[in-house]
């Protein structure tokens, strides 16, 4: 099997049609070659994806309004057909997983949504825009041993289009990570697309996703791991990456590598050898580092192969420090890898993790978006 880490997630294509206002500081259409856009203009494409990004929020959060941290667009945003179509749809959507998570105890009282333009270029009537979208969800106390909040980081590409009398039409929004899907961002069909090698590999047992389990707590520090200090690590560099490590975000994926990472800060020993051989396990700094280092299936090939972690029978038996494999689309690869960072009294994991960058985010919460997925739960 040639392991694939992960598969990207898409948004299908928006389509917003802007009315034209005083908070566009140039007609797109009287631009011929690529420039930067203006502040004024890069501030606007930023209220246009802070617009539908939020209303996405909204459907899973109780009561309370989305913040909205890059504030309100000064002209009215008005949708296509087409788009009214699909945002209606991808609010049903996360109404449906708001529905289900209550079901699993949890709900959010409040969140925020602040939306950046990291880069945005115009040129002959279109623009393609980038931007990152920060928002913090605050939990609702249900059981009263929640974390306050669970927070994530979503990148996304805009493309649209100038439109007469100076306005603009948003044609596309799609996800610049490759990560499982925030958690309010609808699912999008994946295909499953394998191929096999031929050859076996320590692939593991699947856990069941059955709530609650029966509990198998672990001691977090004083035995041969500190998971206390892989759980500090990793939410200390969720968000701001540890600059003494390499970054693989556009080669598939940093999740592998991040939680690599976190657990030999918690004290996992490195063992040297080939880099393609799955049985090492070893980052060198200016060497490169092993395939079990930075891909999900390499990792637990050499997890289970070192017999440094076994597979637990139910997902909601992790423990601080413990690792959750998911295989989104069930097609044999593994897709991505996550730490558990915190676990409520109740027995809720909290999952922190790379592509896309989340901090906190309960094992309901993936569950509820990924339910049909095939999940790999780890003790380490």
């Amino acid at each position: 099997m040639i392991p694939r880490r992960f598969r990207p997630a898409a948004i299908a294509a928006l389509t917003v049609a802007v009315v034209s206002g005083s908070w566009f500081a140039y007609s797109a259409s009287a631009v011929s070659g690529p420039r930067q856009a203006d502040r004024a203009t890069a501030d606007a494409f930023a209220h246009i994806a802070d617009e539908v990004l939020s209303q996405r929020t909204q459907a899973l959060v109780d009561g309370q309004a989305v913040r909205h941290g890059s504030g309100r667009a000064n002209a009215k945003t008005r949708m296509s057909a087409q788009l009214k179509k699909d945002q209606e749809t991808a609010i049903q959507s996360l109404r449906s997983r708001k529905t289900l998570l209550a079901e699993l105890g949890e709900a959010y009282t409040g969140a925020d949504t602040r939306v950046a333009v990291d880069r945005a270029v115009v040129a002959g009537g279109k623009a393609t825009v980038e931007v990152t979208e920060h928002t913090t969800l605050t939990y609702k106390k249900v059981r009263g041993d929640e974390p306050d909040t669970t927070d994530f980081r979503t990148r996304y590409e805009l493309t649209l289009t100038s439109k007469k009398g100076g306005g603009w039409e948003l044609t596309s929004l799609k996800s610049r990570d490759a990560g499982p899907v925030a958690v309010n961002e609808p699912v999008s069909a994946k295909a499953n697309v394998i191929t096999d090698d031929g050859n076996q590999y320590p692939d593991g047992t699947p856990a069941s996703t059955k709530y609650p389990a029966t509990a198998k707590p672990k001691v977090k520090t004083g035995g041969a791991y500190d998971y206390t200090a892989m759980a500090q690590y990793a939410e200390k560099y969720w968000r701001n990456y540890n600059p003494s490590y390499r970054k693989f975000n556009g080669a598939g994926g940093d999740c592998t590598n991040f939680i690599s990472q976190a657990l030999k800060a918690g004290g996992w020993k490195p063992v040297p050898g080939t880099a393609t051989d799955y049985r090492n396990w070893w980052y060198d700094s200016s060497k490169g580092q092993s395939t079990s280092w930075v891909g999900a299936n390499e990792w637990a090939w050499f997890t289970l192969s070192n017999q440094r972690a076994a597979n637990l029978e139910n997902v909601y038996q992790m423990d601080v420090g413990d690792v959750l494999q998911a295989d989104f689309n069930k097609d044999g690869s593994k897709d991505h890898t996550m730490m558990v960072t915190y676990r409520s009294r109740a027995g809720m994991p909290y999952l922190t993790y790379h592509s896309t960058n989340t901090y906190r985010k309960s094992l309901a919460s993936i569950i509820a978006s990924y339910p049909d997925a095939r999940y790999f739960a780890y003790r380490t």
